[in-house]
């Protein structure tokens, strides 16, 4: 290919068109979240999907080579932007003037491209930042992925980068393609189609996969984004950027590392209340991490610890490439089961089997359909009709049948979802078969899937389901997989949405208890407590144990056994041994004195045998618990990118043979807790079964969410169990508990933290209003939702109006959907404050709420305040304030601001009161207040 003549101005891309559109349309309406950017705003990140100008630092005609092939790419998708090529060697690039450097660009460009060798990186950046540049793209290798020597010099990458406010994509990336746009800022070529998918990959040859593939199946991207080491720029950036492009309906992500944990959970838990993330994770294989030494920690692998995260924050992770695609698919057209009931209409036995197999074998049932269901449909089918699910209404089956099954079968209100199954046969016409299942395409909350299996002959009734959003596929097992996608992300969004109940918060903790308990040892060099101080220290977090006292001596032993009651428990006191068990510790049943002596002398022996003397202390002496009941094993222990995680599922001695457990992030609320029970086994006993009576499930979700307290107050534990937690339909009893601290030699600001941040309960305090009203100024919560909905039942339409500039229903602002986002915050991103005044005993109500957002992009906030109109113009919107402004700074927010209709005075007034700075706005005729908090107090 030739060049054209040299130019002797900057190459200015003409705008045209975005890349064709994808036939596919992947996800309908958006929901926008309460703090989108308003219109005209730009997001930091903005700057590499629209800029209006490109550096590509490495510009080169060399055959074959990336900076080639990205120079053509930037010229062929025109963007409408500037492009400048940096060759210090060239003076034109592709007849395109080019630059020795960035800064003897004629203008400031927005974004950098660069490709020249790593060692080069760190000065091309601070040549960047120093003009101005607001982005790049580094698309060199050779950086952490090559060792220490290039991990140091990613660091200093991102050392200039951060000193001159530059944000990164990469190094060791393809690029980025906004198809949208039209910028291609890859070498990988042609652009991808226009669509509504964001696809965002840690792999570059996945993502030319993916493109090619794409291209051919008209599926197209909003955003098409090579990661590459996530420097700078990681999940969460992302996640958050395309959660606000309303141009984006779901996002896809194929990772390999997580990167920063609490920025991807904070990011996807916001984004996914609004549109579905699917995530598939390569690595699942990978060898375990060194085991810890409890059950706990040896149960604790990555991978599983990743799919706890995922449910937390609402992510849909599927196992395979094709079934990313298919289920953004799928979630577009069709809506989410309510349930994991599916009911199954085919004209062939064999396919319908392997339907049902497959749903056993993921665990979702098989619909079991109504007596009413049954009649209508023996009225209309056959004699030798299965008379079950799945539904199988015979080889020759009319169209009309089909269409006349289905109808009847979604009707059932025991059916959560339908798959309809055709084998091209005969007696079958397959297209008019799909149009009168087509006429049903739309149930009420219930997706219908359709398995058209075969070639050409049902090719055409496959595009007759297709373009009434009905999804296709060519199997039925593989439709079923998608139906079980489609509720496990019902079910993870729903620990969402859901209310809790009120449990007993971390400040009613015995707190210097516990801080004693763990300094004095710590204090003495130990990592591991006795059982004596492991109990002591449930007992302050209200878990219930069994009464422990410890003996150093045989007589003692006998003196407490005899005043306990028998029969008795003697246990091995130990500061060393991690597990009793191991060295013969654990002696049940003792009914008598004799029994008690002979039993101390048998762990004395054996620990002195396998442990050596100075392993053993004593004994502890408890009474022997007799109840029936259930013994579960309850812990804690630390992963290397999440923090703490907790377990729970069925304990005693053969805990690892069972291997029957749940994993979860803290902190918990019922909810959480109750959703933890659920993934085990042992959930459906502790229901009740074969005539016994359940547990109390409330009581055991309240105790989790007290367990997942103390794991979180006490940084300084790595790891806990509480090994058997007996329960029964009568009590909760902790009969064993084993606590691993971090050693001496970690410091405080060393110690993990966890991945979602728990309650901030240090910014609860009380306060006396005006008019001597005592009051509680705390944190919201996500069990606030009740309160919340009477707060607004007090407001009048005036103070409505000023809060939101224009009249909210009641209905509107006490929906379940709206006020849920409201408690059940992230307190990295936001926060918000209420007021609460106790009325009469155990009656509270909210009298203020007030919260401050951050920005997207940026760790600016926006401020809002409504005070209910029976406690107005008492100083308590003054307070609240005041002590949000207090907030903002102990977070290192640098600005607040908050806009005020102009007849809202008293709100005006009270702003100016704190500090802020009053501007009238000229365009939507508001007034703008504005504090800078970084600047020092008045």
């Amino acid at each position: 290919m030739s060049a054209d003549p040299v130019r002797s101005e900057p190459y200015r891309s003409v705008a045209g068109k975005p890349a064709a559109v994808g036939k596919k349309s992947l996800i309908p309406g958006l929901d926008p979240a309460h703090n989108i950017l308003r219109r005209g705003e730009r997001h930091p990140l903005d700057v590499f999907f629209k800029p209006t100008s490109v550096a590509l630092i490495g510009a080169t005609e060399a055959p074959a080579s990336v900076g080639r092939a990205i120079l053509w790419n930037l010229l062929s998708s025109p963007f409408g932007g500037t492009i400048f090529p940096v060759n210090p060697k060239r003076s034109s690039v592709l007849g395109i003037k080019a630059y020795p450097s960035v800064t003897a660009l004629p203008e400031q460009p927005d974004l950098a491209v660069i490709a020249v060798p790593a060692q080069g990186v760190p000065q091309v950046i601070r040549e960047c930042a120093s003009v101005g540049v607001e982005g790049a793209i580094i698309i060199s290798a050779g950086f952490k992925e090559a060792g220490a020597p290039g991990a140091e010099l990613e660091e200093q990458t991102l050392e200039e980068a951060r000193r001159g406010g530059l944000r990164l994509i990469g190094p060791n990336c393809m690029g980025v393609m906004s198809p949208l746009t039209g910028l291609n800022a890859t070498f990988a070529s042609p652009i991808a189609l226009a669509g509504n998918v964001a696809f965002l990959s840690q792999s570059g040859a996945l993502c030319s996969a993916i493109l090619d593939w794409s291209l051919s199946a008209l599926v197209g991207f909003s955003a098409f984004v090579s990661m590459g080491s996530m420097a700078d720029v990681g999940w969460g950036d992302l996640i958050d950027y395309l959660g606000y492009d309303q141009r984006t309906r779901s996002i896809i992500l194929y990772m390999e590392s997580i990167g920063e944990a609490r920025s991807f959970l904070s990011a996807a838990r916001q984004v996914a209340l609004s549109k579905p993330i699917i995530l598939m994770k390569g690595g699942r294989t990978e060898a375990a991490a060194k085991a810890a030494a409890s059950h706990t920690g040896a149960m604790t692998g990555s991978d599983e610890v990743l799919d706890a995260a995922l449910r937390r924050c609402g992510v849909l992770r599927v196992n395979s490439i094709s079934a990313l695609f298919y289920m953004a698919d799928v979630l577009a057209k069709q809506p989410r089961p309510q349930g994991p009931r599916l009911a199954i209409v085919t004209n062939a036995g064999g396919p319908g089997v392997l339907a049902t197999d497959t749903l056993m074998d993921l665990g979702d049932e098989l619909a079991k359909l109504s007596q009413q269901t049954m009649e209508e449909l023996d009225r209309l089918l056959p004699p030798h009709w299965s008379h079950s699910n799945p539904v199988d209404i015979l080889g020759d089956a009319s169209a009309e049948r089909y269409g006349k099954a289905v109808e009847i079968v979604s009707r059932d209100p025991n059916c959560d979802g339908m798959l309809v199954v055709l084998a091209p046969q005969s007696m079958t016409d397959a297209s008019r078969a799909a149009e009168q299942v087509a006429a049903c395409a739309k149930l009420d909350n219930k997706p219908i899937l359709a398995s058209w299996m075969g070639g050409a002959q049902v090719a055409t009734g496959e595009k007759v389901l297709n373009r009434a959003n009905v999804p296709t596929f060519p199997y039925p097992d593989t439709a079923v997989r998608a139906f079980h996608y489609m509720w496990r992300y019902t079910y993870n969004l729903r620990g969402l949405y859901e209310t809790p109940a009120m449990v007993a918060h971390a400040a009613s903790r015995d707190g210097e208890q516990s801080d004693s308990i763990i300094q004095r040892a710590r204090d003495s060099g130990r990592t591991l407590l006795t059982e004596f101080e492991s109990k002591q220290l449930l007992a302050g977090y209200g878990i219930p144990t069994v009464p422990t006292r410890t003996a150093e001596s045989e007589n003692d032993a006998v003196q407490l056994a005899n005043e306990t009651g028998y029969p008795v428990v003697l246990k091995l006191l130990s500061t060393k041994i991690t597990h009793k068990s191991d060295v013969n510790g654990v002696h049940l049943n003792l009914d008598d004195e004799a029994a008690v002596r002979r039993a101390y002398r048998a762990i004395e022996t054996s620990v002195a045998e396998k442990a050596g003397r100075e392993a053993f202390l004593g004994v502890t002496v408890q009474p022997m618990i007799r109840k029936e009941g259930y013994e579960l094993i309850l812990g804690s222990s630390l992963d290397p990118q999440f923090g703490p995680v907790l377990l729970f599922g069925t304990g005693g001695r053969m805990v690892e043979v069972f291997n029957d457990h749940a994993l979860a992030l803290p902190p918990l609320n019922t909810t959480l807790a109750r959703r933890m029970m659920e993934q085990t086994r042992i959930h459906r006993a502790l229901q009740g079964i074969r005539g016994q009576q359940p547990v109390d499930i409330a009581a055991l979700e309240q105790l989790l969410v007290r367990f997942s307290q103390l794991v979180l107050n006490e940084p300084r534990i790595r790891e806990i169990d509480i090994n058997p937690l007996l329960v029964s339909p009568e009590s909760l009893i902790a009969l064993d508990a084993r606590v691993l601290l971090h050693g001496s030699e970690v410091r405080e600001q060393d110690l993990p933290r966890p991945a979602i941040r728990p309650y901030p309960a240090q910014y609860e305090g009380s306060w006396t209003a005006r008019d001597g009203t005592p009051l509680v100024l705390r944190p919201i919560r996500p069990e606030d939702e009740p309160l919340m909905v009477r707060f607004h039942q007090t407001l009048s339409q005036d103070s409505v109006y000023r809060r939101y500039f224009h009249l909210v229903s009641l209905d509107q602002r006490v929906a379940h959907d709206r006020l849920i986002r409201m408690c059940f915050i992230d307190y990295d991103r936001e926060m918000a404050l209420v007021a609460e005044r106790q009325r009469d005993i155990g009656e509270k109500e909210i009298v203020a709420a007030g919260r401050w957002i951050k920005q997207p992009g940026t760790d600016e906030t926006e401020m809002a305040l409504l005070v209910s109109d029976a406690y107005q113009h008492r100083g308590i919107g003054t307070e609240l304030l005041r002590r949000l402004i207090e907030i903002a700074r102990a977070e290192k927010i640098p600005r607040m601001s908050a806009e005020i209709l102009p007849e809202n005075i008293d709100m005006q007034h009270i702003c100016a009161k704190l500090g802020f700075i009053l501007l009238q706005s000229t365009d939507d005729h508001t007034v703008k207040a504005v504090i800078n908090l970084s600047e020092p107090r008045q």
